[in-house]
């Protein structure tokens, strides 16, 4: 059996730069999981005791406190100054950006459409730097639009993480219904590029495993992706949930890794694999 990476997969720049600004802050507490790995923040717990805190009422005074990658609601970063806490922000400059538009277009007017998931933390604090919050709406299918009160003049953006043909669906939607709308793509291209390095991979593979957190919306994107075109696609968090029944008489193994999953994770998998089965060339 060979075994064959995706042409792009793994850490994107928000979560690199993030764990690097960890890392150069020891003794810190981030509010909230870092990012959406936890054998990674185990590994900054153990090397560099970076806390973690779930709750605001959990950070001690004399904390310093790194905002997670995902970014944090407006208001809990307002109360975390007020605290004269040394914040350090790791938020994702892409995740950033929807939250600026947000506010810049509720503050022109328009009511606010944000395609992404409700309890994902990126958009919890998307939608709290809209100045209306009755005027701000998080959709994930078409249908949702038809019951909102939108005003003529609508502005919408998307979670980082979700797939392009998705987000035009609920563009496509709006345009049905309004006579102005302001589109802002702000999906994140390292998605783009690790979904179609994915994709690619799949229809060649006989096996293909996707690595990252089970509560990765990245990651389930990749593994969803990849069960398209190859049906024997499994979604592990490390090599201890690898199964030798996986790779029974199959010739290629594809493997692919969301955006929050490093380099030493995906390495031991490859060495799981390579100890349940004989493979002849990592490619």
């Amino acid at each position: 059996m060979k075994i064959q990476l995706a042409s792009s997969y793994g850490f994107c720049f928000g979560v690199k730069r993030a764990i690097e600004i960890a890392e150069e802050h020891r003794g810190s507490v981030t509010y909230g999981p870092l990012i959406h790995n936890k054998d990674e923040i185990n590994r900054l717990k153990e090397g560099f005791n970076i806390g973690l805190a779930e709750r605001l009422e959990d950070i001690e005074t004399d904390d310093a406190v790194v905002i997670r990658t995902h970014g944090i609601p407006k208001n809990e970063l307002a109360v975390l100054k007020s605290q004269d806490h040394k914040v350090i922000d790791a938020t994702c400059p892409y995740v950033t950006t929807p939250q600026n538009i947000v506010q810049k277009m509720s503050l022109e007017g328009y009511s606010i459409v944000i395609f992404g998931d409700k309890d994902h933390p990126e958009i919890k604090g998307v939608v709290s730097y809209a100045e209306d919050p009755e005027d701000a709406f998080i959709v994930l299918e078409p249908e949702e639009l038809e019951s909102l009160p939108l005003k003529g003049k609508v502005a919408v953006v998307s979670q980082t993480t979700k797939k392009p043909e998705d987000f035009a669906k609920i563009v496509t939607a709006l345009m049905e219904t309004r006579k102005e709308i302001r589109v802002f793509n702000t999906i994140c291209n390292a998605t783009f590029e690790n979904q179609d390095a994915a994709a690619e991979l799949a229809k060649d593979a006989d096996v293909m495993i996707v690595i990252g957190g089970k509560h990765s919306s990245n990651t389930k994107q990749l593994h969803s992706i990849c069960e398209r075109d190859c049906k024997d696609s499994y979604l592990i968090e490390n090599e201890t949930e690898l199964e030798a029944s996986w790779f029974e008489g199959k010739e290629l193994c594809g493997i692919s890794a969301g955006a929050s999953t490093p380099d030493w994770i995906v390495q031991n998998v490859i060495n799981k694999i390579q100890e349940i089965k004989k493979v002849d060339e990592v490619i």
